[in-house]
């Protein structure tokens, strides 16, 4: 079994899911509202729904006859602490290169006022 993080990567792997995320950080959204936009029809739409309620991402609400799909905040502040991680290891290793480049420029710096 995928998991959590695992199926969240798959489902952003394709870019029609990718902008139909996009669409719902704007708001909720039939089917036919997501489907609009692409030249696609509304089964292969739903297909690419399934995949992103599967993995957490989106869930549908109920309103009178429509099924509206929305974000679903937790799976993205999941994305988000992954990526935070990797975040501090980059930066910490930016600060060693800059101050490793801060002490060479500094050595050269005085080697060239000799």
């Amino acid at each position: 079994m995928k998991s959590s993080l695992d199926a969240i990567f798959s489902a952003l792997s394709d870019p029609t899911r990718r902008a139909i995320l996009g669409r719902l950080a704007h708001g909720k959204a039939t089917v036919a509202e997501l489907a609009d936009p692409f030249e696609l029809s509304q089964p292969a739409i739903s297909k690419h729904l399934k995949v992103l309620e599967q993995a957490g991402l989106i869930r549908s609400g109920r309103e009178a006859t429509s099924r509206p799909r929305e974000l679903e905040p937790d799976a993205l502040k999941k994305i988000s602490d992954w990526i935070g991680d990797y975040r501090r290891f980059w930066d910490q290793s930016f600060d060693r290169l800059d101050g490793y480049l801060s002490k060479v420029q500094g050595y050269e710096d005085d080697k060239s006022g000799d």
